[in-house]
């Protein structure tokens, strides 16, 4: 059994507003989360990269870490 891939939740938390905060609709940027989420649940089956973090979580992270780093998205 593999272990999954520990986050704090204080830190989850914290990204989780960000996303929150910088969204103008909660609504929307929920519904993108859940799209995310579901698609790369879905690519996870393709490809066994990092089945260790669950991808609302991933998506969470992911999603945040695009906002606070714009370069990211430039690449």
């Amino acid at each position: 059994m593999q272990k999954r891939f520990v986050i704090e939740n204080s830190q989850l938390m914290l990204k989780a507003e960000e996303l929150i905060g910088a969204a103008s609709n909660r609504y929307r940027i929920t519904v993108q989360v859940a799209n995310r989420a579901k698609r790369r649940r879905f690519e996870e089956f393709d490809s066994v990269d990092d089945p260790k973090m669950k991808p609302v979580i991933r998506a969470i992270i992911e999603m945040s870490d695009e906002l606070t780093q714009p370069e990211i998205i430039g690449e």
